[in-house]
């Protein structure tokens, strides 16, 4: 088998998560990966310290002269995270006319989901999407949810923390 394939095989089939401490089972660690809609960051990570959950948010993190990367790499030791895809940008293919462009999350949104399942695995990964935003075609297996506006996304959510483990009483939703 060659190195590349060997590779894929690890990263995007490991049935278990790459947490450094704590067991998967019994962890409570969440990263939020946000772009730059702060409403919604805000009541997603109040969300889920509701239901007990230890949040980590990137830019509420000290940054100890370190790079993005590296703060990125510093705080990644989690069991489970949470991406919101929200229509921060617009892009299309190149040559594209203006009617053509399309909502997008932040290009720091898509390398941060994929640092994370390549880390801790997609089956640990959730992507909370706005409606019009373009999702990454490029895999399958990470959950996707809808933000919706009666909040059903709450529940869908804590159903995914249950089922990975994460200890959530599902009675405080």
């Amino acid at each position: 088998m060659e190195p590349l394939s060997i590779l894929k095989t690890d990263l995007w089939n490991s049935p278990s998560p790459r947490v450094a401490s704590g067991s998967p089972e019994t962890g409570s660690s969440v990263f939020l990966v946000h772009g730059h809609n702060d409403a919604l960051r805000e009541m997603t990570a109040r969300f889920m310290e509701k239901l007990g959950l230890e949040v980590v948010i990137l830019s509420e993190k000290v940054n100890s002269g370190d790079t993005i990367i590296e703060k990125l790499e510093r705080h990644s030791s989690v069991h489970f995270a949470v991406v919101l895809m929200t229509s921060d940008d617009v892009g299309a293919k190149k040559g594209a006319t203006p009617e053509g462009l399309q909502s997008r999350a932040r290009q720091n949104v898509i390398l941060e989901l994929g640092y994370f399942i390549a880390k801790i695995g997609r089956s640990r990964v959730c992507v909370l999407y706005e409606e019009d935003v373009e999702l990454p075609s490029d895999y399958y297996g990470v959950a996707y949810v809808p933000i919706d506006s009666k909040g059903a996304w709450r529940f869908a959510l804590a159903k995914e923390f249950k089922h990975r483990g994460l200890n959530v009483d599902l009675n405080k939703l």
